[in-house]
């Protein structure tokens, strides 16, 4: 073989090297670097990253804005009448590693966790107004206190609740 044929081999290798090796992590993503399933380092931020192939996997997170959209549910209020209630929040993923470790990083389990909060905390104060009080006049309270009851999300799931909202 020629010094051709050992450059073109080389290039090759190296290629092959690299793509095993190398990871990028965008600007709107953090990702987690596992190393035989083990959490080693678990915010890297943007850029070029290097590993070590089939010690170490990498498992990348959407930072931004992500949304739940609820179905109509029953709530039941004070007077005993049933409301039939459509609900979204818009929610982000504040601690990767934590997230992680209460989700196993799936996205459907974090927005089954926050409906089941969410629901709860509508069923609690739905249950204490009356139709009129909860169409009428303390829609906004209600949401607030909802919102309040999400804020030990982040120390719970790694998620943070940026609103919800009735329609």
């Amino acid at each position: 073989m020629n010094i051709r044929g050992f450059t073109i081999l080389f290039v090759i290798v190296l290629m092959v090297l690299s793509y095993f090796t190398l990871f990028t992590v965008k600007e709107w993503e953090k990702a987690i670097l596992f190393r035989f399933g083990e959490i080693t380092v678990s915010d890297y931020g943007p850029g070029l990253h290097f590993k070590v192939p089939w010690m170490h996997t990498v498992t990348t997170f959407d930072m931004r804005l992500l949304h739940l959209d609820q179905d109509q549910s029953r709530f039941i209020t004070s007077e005993k009448k049933d409301l039939i209630v459509n609900y979204y929040a818009k929610w982000r993923i504040s601690d990767v590693k934590k997230f992680y470790q209460s989700t196993k990083g799936n996205v459907n389990n974090a927005n089954d966790l926050l409906t089941k909060r969410i629901n709860s905390a509508l069923r609690d104060e739905f249950g204490k107004r009356t139709v009129q009080q909860v169409v009428a006049g303390e829609r906004d309270q209600i949401l607030k206190i909802v919102r309040e009851n999400t804020k030990s999300l982040p120390e719970e799931l790694g998620i943070e609740v940026i609103d919800v909202r009735t329609k």
